[in-house]
């Protein structure tokens, strides 16, 4: 099994999330998908593709821009496909607009 985590610009994410939701690789309906995304609001300090999206951080005293990391796990043969729907959907024009990582897991348990 593979974990894709992604960076993405809050302008982007929405387009993300459905794109990966309307691909053939998501399978099932709302709600009965085989993959679980988890989407968290984190700070970061990658170039704002806006100046408006700059805050100043007293707790990290540092400029910080919002955006969302998204956490997948899915199979090796997905990954790919996965992959490029995220960067094709997440681009904003400035680079970087974002980060996308994978990697290997040794076991990947699902709760029933």
């Amino acid at each position: 099994m593979k974990e894709i985590k992604a960076y993405v610009h809050r302008d982007r994410v929405a387009d993300v999330i459905a794109a990966l939701k309307e691909s053939p690789a998501w399978g099932g309906t709302a709600g009965d998908s085989s993959h679980n995304l988890a989407v968290y609001l984190v700070r970061g300090m990658v170039a704002a593709a806006h100046g408006e999206d700059r805050h100043y951080s007293t707790d990290l005293g540092d400029e910080v821009v919002n955006e969302y990391k998204l956490e997948m796990i899915c199979t090796p043969e997905e990954t790919e496909g996965f992959i490029k729907l995220i960067a094709a959907n997440a681009r904003t024009g400035s680079s970087p607009a974002g980060w996308i990582s994978v990697s290997d897991l040794e076991q990947a348990i699902r709760i029933q």
